[in-house]
């Protein structure tokens, strides 16, 4: 949104200086060629207003509207908001002052003042309203946030035997699958995964996300020609304990890996920018959040949409890790693709799509039915981790009334099952004991066969 001020564009940059649109103080961080250095994934603190990398005239109208929603305004409080340097946001309201859309009310300090709207600041304000109502935390560039992604997508730690061992611990898997499971991690190519429900594809999926090490850094918002695009999400996003000592950029924020799930209601609409009309900007959409994590497509194939269609979209992001989107302008814009994305299906993949959309899928895993080896496994393994005694001759009841009723068996009915019983000694208050009665009662209960008691 360009500005009405006369003196409010970015001054213009020295003879010979390169044309960057990241601050020239953030080149060693963001610059393909920097060394992989942990140290320069920090987002560096800007000085000055030049090197937020936002035209001044975008900063300057962000700062009246800062001043205007707080009526007690001083240049701390309006640091603290739009999450820059206390030096920088000065710089902004002394130039509001002068222009004479704001007045100071007291000096409290140095570069500290109070400051409250005058006419013509309000006049301003509500044209700007009318634009653009986002007032918070300053964006940073598309630039800045594709580079800073990339980059901590190219430092990001290796996932290693042991990662994938405490990540599958609470999950009976054959040998293979999880040496698959591995692999996918470590490399972070796509996976499709297919089986009949309850045979832990969820499960699995969520177990690979929890093997990927460190957090990462994401922008609250970033700009892209004056419009704003909001990123953190306090329900995909969850702030890491671990910030650093040393100062870094406010306007970015260190989270724990996302780990994003969509399931029935995702549609081709919602892969694209939402803009909302009252507030006048967008909601980045969900697999732009999951930047830097996993992104789980569950339950594949039951959406309002063909699959083919939502496939079809997704053919540029895997290839390019990259993926366009739509400014309500009509204008595309190119975002950053760097998640690990996982779909997972009921169906057949054969069913769902075509060989030429399923090769370009890094790796394809089916959950089989357990046996009833691998049903005790299960079995035992639950009932263990929920420090419970038990005879084993309930187990070999168990397994032989799968036989008798011709059921097939799942992953996660042992754990349902043990699950069941649980409810029950609860409801009854009394002490939780497995017993041929009490797996008897959850058995009914859980497949609902009223008739065979």
């Amino acid at each position: 949104m360009p500005s009405e001020h006369s003196d409010s564009r970015r001054p213009p940059r020295h003879r010979g200086q390169p044309e960057y649109d990241i601050p020239s103080h953030e080149l060693a961080a963001h610059l393909p060629d920097a060394p992989p250095r942990a140290a320069c994934l920090l987002p560096a603190q800007p000085a000055t207003v030049e090197d937020s990398g936002l035209d001044f005239g975008f900063l300057t109208d962000l700062a009246l509207k800062t001043v205007y929603a707080d009526t007690s305004c001083t240049t701390q409080r309006a640091a603290d908001r739009l999450a820059l340097p206390v030096a920088a946001v000065d710089t902004l309201l002394q130039h509001l002052y002068r222009e004479r859309f704001i007045e100071i009310r007291e000096t409290l300090g140095q570069q500290n003042r109070r400051y409250a709207m005058l006419d013509r600041g309000w006049e301003r304000v509500r044209r700007l309203l009318d634009l653009n109502a986002y007032i918070g935390a300053a964006p940073v560039s598309l630039n800045a946030y594709s580079t800073m992604m990339k980059r901590q997508e190219q430092q990001r730690p290796r996932v290693n035997h042991d990662a994938i061992r405490t990540a599958l611990a609470g999950l009976v898997l054959p040998e293979h699958i999880r040496q698959l499971l591995g692999v996918v991690a470590n490399s972070r190519r796509s996976l499709f995964i297919t089986g009949a429900p309850g045979n832990g594809k969820t499960s699995i999926a969520r177990a690979i996300h929890s093997a990927l090490g460190g957090d990462i850094w994401i922008p609250r918002a970033i700009e892209v020609d004056g419009h704003i695009i909001n990123i953190f999400d306090s329900h995909n996003h969850v702030p890491s304990d671990s910030n650093p000592s040393t100062p870094y950029d406010q306007r970015w924020i260190k989270i724990h890996r996302p780990l994003v799930i969509v399931g029935g209601e995702l549609t081709i609409e919602s892969m694209d920018l939402t803009y909302d009309q009252t507030v006048k900007f967008y909601e980045a959409p969900f697999q732009m959040k999951s930047n830097g994590g996993t992104l789980l497509i569950d339950d594949f194939g039951r959406q309002r949409v063909l699959p083919r269609d939502l496939f079809n979209r997704w053919i540029i992001p895997l290839e390019n890790r990259v993926d366009y989107l739509t400014l309500h302008t009509g204008k595309k814009i190119q975002v950053p693709f760097e998640q690990l994305l996982i779909f997972a299906s009921n169906l057949d993949s054969a069913d769902l799509a075509e060989e030429a959309f399923l090769r370009r899928l890094g790796y394809r895993l089916t959950t089989e039915s357990p046996t009833s080896e691998m049903y005790g496994r299960i079995f035992r393994s639950y009932v263990e981790t929920c420090h419970l005694r038990y005879d084993p001759r309930l187990l070999d009841g168990l397994l032989e009334r799968y036989k008798r009723e011709a059921r097939d068996m799942r992953a996660c009915q042992p754990r349902d099952l043990v699950d069941r019983c649980r409810d029950i000694c609860l409801y009854e208050d009394r002490p939780f004991m497995l017993t041929q009665d009490l797996l008897e009662r959850a058995w009914v209960y859980y497949f609902g066969t009223w008739q065979e008691r």
